[in-house]
């Protein structure tokens, strides 16, 4: 009862009206008016999206690879190229002397086996499926003909809606995809069709084995087959690799192979013309428009009235409609792109990015906001992937000579690990798995996760307990030397006790040993032993330093760039392994005088502004957050743009996420609710189903 009484008392909010949740997204509707590299939508389901142009199709791959481009994938598509010089993982091993044991990991030597087991297996692009229109002179229209652009996305249904002209001629096209099936579907409405000017190319393009993949690389004479049946199915093999793309039409006059791996289909003359393209592993059974279109109409409106809601609407800082639309665009592009049984790659599942290969150090970033936000089971869907990678994670352990499991950083479906200088030492990415089952614990309060999850949590720990190396002359325990930090500047040999690892470190050993006490289970002895001789956070001058090994992190220009990861140790977390919260305060302030925030990441923003809330700075949170720099630029899509090389960036959309939830709900350390935004009247902060960070 006295905790209903206090949130009513600090948050008003609640005794006004529920949120008006379709008003809410449908004011954030993306509009598109111009053919922009830049401004492509897609349409998803967690498993698989299809990412469109202005022409509510992949009409025009070229034009938009540079940009956001127009890419088929899924979780399930995965291809590597044959193996026939027998090249062998181990080539990849280097050995490190390290705090007195030789630890071996897989960095990037120079040698082919290094370039193999980095770009093998690599995500897919499945298929490019676009319009052909042919104009009265017999030439096919290009991108300078697409004429009185209007397209619309419509997150409340999940339907992208494109209206333009070609000579005059109108053409509407719907795009939907199917919320339980792989399959994108389409209808067409155009004069051109009655004329049979308007024909459906399908594509498949061939891997081209670089670190990033567009869709837009055809056969020059690679293993590849596509064969198509009469039963409606391509059949694509590609070396080792098969999968197929199952077509349901309308009506056709015909449909032929107009050169390798491309195919033009000619719809029977008439108003309309619906297509439904499924993709799978096996031949899937495809479903009609219809029901492709109330499939996902339904499923976006469970999913908007589930979870939380923020509306800022009514607020006269001339920021709130902007966030307001990125909260919006973030929630819907997370949905389509990351909630499903793997962790994401930071691009999703629009192009390849690191061979599209998933990076386990940003799964905090892209799945801990479900929780946050009241959809908890998006979240836990990609921690059982954890089970069927652990094996694995204790072979690395222990050929390293580890405890316990050590979570994999660049890695796959199947958990191997991937070469990389950088990615072998980092270490941020263990205690994510116990951060996130304990959010799953805290939502269920349920003795069945507490059993579901206790081996793996147990064996993380058991990794973070064998990993610090005691010292006998300060009597206490480093973390390194042999690391990298969250900022990745710094050297993996010389570097030792970053002060947000270690923070992180003695949290989620405390969680797991309050597991053990949930459990009725006796304490270990090895974690409370680190846990009571951890090395402190180390400062200097009345500042956390970056790391205990470089105690001129403010003034060395090489260590002002990057992750401002030193905030991290108060900004996901709450105060742990001795946290001065003053200290951590000027910490901030110097930070914020001195960072080069032109060469920062877009999750820096969201951690940045979890630390001025935790230290109740609202008015900096909010600046943290909508920070004016090229990396936390958000597209009219919503797509967090970093650069030409990453122009999506979906861990810039999960922290937005988790941070805007942590300044409306707060955090466990007290009652306050709002603590992200200042209490001056210039915000109107509603929300509901929102939950507390820790």
């Amino acid at each position: 009862m006295r905790t209903l009484w206090l949130i009513l008392f600090f948050n008003p909010l609640y005794a006004q009206q529920r949120i008006d949740r379709e008003a809410l997204v449908q004011r954030h509707a993306v509009h598109v008016q111009q053919f922009d590299p830049l401004s492509s939508l897609s349409v998803g389901n967690g498993n698989f999206a299809f990412t469109v142009d202005a022409t509510g199709m992949q009409s025009f791959p070229d034009a938009y690879a540079a940009g956001v481009p127009l890419g088929t994938q899924s979780v399930w598509g995965w291809h590597s190229f044959p193996n026939t010089e027998g090249l062998r993982f181990e080539e990849s091993i280097k050995e490190y002397a390290l705090e007195g044991r030789k630890i071996p990991y897989s960095v990037q030597l120079k040698n082919k086996a290094v370039d193999y087991f980095r770009a093998n297996p690599h995500r897919l692009q499945l298929g490019n499926i676009g319009m052909e229109i042919i104009k009265k002179d017999g030439t096919p229209a290009t991108p300078k003909d697409i004429r009185n652009i209007h397209q619309q996305l419509d997150m409340w249904s999940g339907a992208i809606t494109s209206e333009f002209t070609v000579e005059d001629v109108p053409v509407k096209v719907i795009t939907v995809c199917h919320s339980r099936q792989d399959a994108v579907a389409f209808r067409i409405s155009s004069p051109l069709l009655q004329e049979q000017r308007l024909m459906l190319r399908i594509r498949i393009p061939y891997p081209g084995g670089a670190w990033k993949d567009v869709g837009n690389h055809w056969n020059t004479g690679q293993p590849q087959s596509t064969t198509f049946s009469e039963d409606g199915y391509l059949e694509c093999s590609l070396d080792t690799t098969r999968y197929y793309i199952g077509l349901r039409w309308s009506s056709i006059t015909g449909m032929r192979e107009a050169a390798p791996h491309y195919f033009l289909i000619t719809p029977a003359k008439a108003d309309d013309f619906e297509l439904t393209a499924g993709f799978s592993l096996n031949k899937p059974a495809v479903p009609a428009f219809h029901e492709t279109l109330q499939e996902s109409a339904q499923a976006w409106k469970t999913f908007w009235q589930s979870g939380g809601a923020v509306d800022l609407s009514g607020s006269t800082d001339p920021r709130a409609h902007e966030l307001e639309r990125r909260v919006i665009l973030s929630q819907y592009l997370t949905r389509i792109q990351c909630a499903a049984g793997y962790p994401p790659q930071e691009t999703g599942l629009t192009y390849n990015s690191w061979f599209g290969k998933p990076h386990l150090e940003m799964h905090w970033w892209h799945a801990v906001h479900f929780a946050l936000w009241g959809r908890p089971e998006l979240m836990e869907k990609s921690l059982d992937w954890y089970f069927t990678v652990a094996k694995k994670a204790r072979r690395l352990a222990i050929r390293q000579g580890f405890g316990g499991i050590r979570w994999q950083k660049m890695t796959d479906n199947n958990g191997d690990e991937s070469p990389s200088s950088v990615a072998a030492f980092l270490i941020w990415q263990q205690p994510h798995f116990i951060y996130m089952v304990e959010l799953l614990y805290r939502h269920h309060q349920d003795e069945a996760v507490l059993n579901k999850y206790k081996d793996l949590l147990f064996a993380t720990a058991d990794f973070m307990a064998s990993f610090p190396t005691y010292d006998a002359r300060t009597g206490r325990y480093n973390l390194g030397k042999g690391l990298i930090p969250a900022q990745e500047c710094f050297d993996a040999v010389t570097t030792f006790n970053p002060t947000y690892e270690l923070a992180y470190w003695h949290w989620a050993l405390n969680t797991a040993q309050l597991w053990r006490e949930r459990l009725q289970l006796p304490r270990e002895r090895k974690w409370d032993e680190i846990l009571a001789k951890l090395a402190p956070l180390p400062q200097q001058n009345g500042v956390y330093l970056a790391t205990e090994s470089t105690p001129d992190c403010y003034t060395n220009e090489r260590y002002l760039a990057d992750h401002p990861a030193v905030l991290g140790a108060y900004s996901t977390l709450p105060a742990a392994n001795g946290l001065d919260t003053t200290v951590m305060k000027n910490t901030l302030e110097l930070v914020w005088q001195k960072w080069k925030w032109d060469h920062t990441w877009g999750w820096d923003f969201p951690l940045v502004a979890m630390t001025a809330a935790r230290l109740h700075m609202p008015e900096k949170a909010l600046d943290a957050l909508l920070m004016p720099v090229r990396t936390n630029t958000y597209l009219i899509n919503g797509h967090n743009y970093q650069d030409e090389r990453l122009t999506v960036y979906l861990p810039g959309n999960g922290g937005l996420l988790s941070a805007v939830a942590m300044m409306c709900a707060g955090v466990d350390a007290g009652p306050r609710v709002n603590i992200g935004f200042p209490a001056d009247g210039s915000w109107n902060v509603k929300w509901e189903g929102l939950h507390k960070m820790f």
